[in-house]
């Protein structure tokens, strides 16, 4: 089995003629990596992760999961493959039913595939609301319910629960508070270890990036800017871009940048 999981080869989006949302990526995501991808509001890191998703469909370029191309799949290979890819979203109330209570939520990716019986799946996901730290209770909630963070801790639930081999977040954190996104981050850390996941994680919060990913990858218009791991990122940024976004961040990332030297009689 190779290490890479997801390939993106020479990928481009062009949504109106002659601009690129998305343009000529190339990157890779190694079996058990977080590989995070950061860059303004625009720079194509969303629209990246939702042609990986095949949710969008690339101008040009290829992706492949585990050595097959997403985009050439269909009937038994496309709907393996979305279970071994599932997705979490910045805003998990948005992706959620608000007709169905999170037991029905839940059920629904088992019954798509197949997945047990009514009381197996029941079993199931009892187990996979503790696994996220919610009690089993929450099955009889509504998503109106619940906090934001609790919401999110279900949207972890329902993209872990077919067991996938990759999960991708969009900006999951972006809406909560800070001390929830710390308990979400975590969260995401905890179970991504336990699973053996492959995951990419989308984010503008560069905290956030710094705190979950492996590798780091940085795109401005589109563009690919670098890539490499997150201490030599953050440590010693090859683009002057990169540089900007690192100074551009408060107290938090100043153990990363290279001291300034004082001109003697300063």
């Amino acid at each position: 089995m190779s290490d890479t999981v997801i390939q993106v080869a020479g990928v481009t989006k062009s949504f109106v003629r002659g601009v690129n949302a998305v343009d000529d990526v190339t990157l890779s995501v190694a079996r058990g990596e977080t590989l995070g991808i950061v860059g303004e509001s625009g720079s194509g890191k969303s629209t990246l992760l939702r042609m990986i998703l095949r949710l969008i469909r690339p101008s040009a370029g290829a992706i492949t999961l585990d050595g097959r191309d997403v985009w050439a799949a269909s009937g038994r290979d496309l709907k393996q493959a979305r279970r071994q890819m599932q997705a979490v979203f910045q805003d998990p109330a948005s992706s959620f039913n608000p007709r169905q209570n999170i037991g029905t939520i839940l059920a629904a990716p088992l019954e798509v595939h197949g997945i047990g019986d009514r009381a197996s799946r029941a079993r199931l996901i009892g187990e996979t609301l503790e696994r996220v730290g919610l009690p089993t209770t929450t099955i009889t909630r509504y998503p109106h319910q619940l906090s934001g963070g609790q919401r999110q801790r279900v949207a972890i639930a329902r993209a872990v629960i077919l067991r996938p081999a990759v999960v991708l977040a969009d900006e999951p954190t972006s809406a909560l508070d800070v001390s929830v996104q710390a308990q979400v981050l975590k969260l995401f850390r905890e179970i991504k270890d336990e699973l053996g996941l492959t995951s990419v994680f989308v984010s503008h919060n560069l905290a956030v990036i710094r705190e979950v990913s492996d590798r780091v990858a940085v795109m401005r218009h589109g563009k690919l800017i670098e890539i490499g791991t997150a201490e030599r990122v953050f440590s010693a940024p090859e683009s002057d871009y990169t540089r900007a976004l690192i100074d551009a961040v408060p107290d938090p990332f100043r153990r990363f940048r290279a001291p300034v030297e004082l001109e003697s009689g300063s």
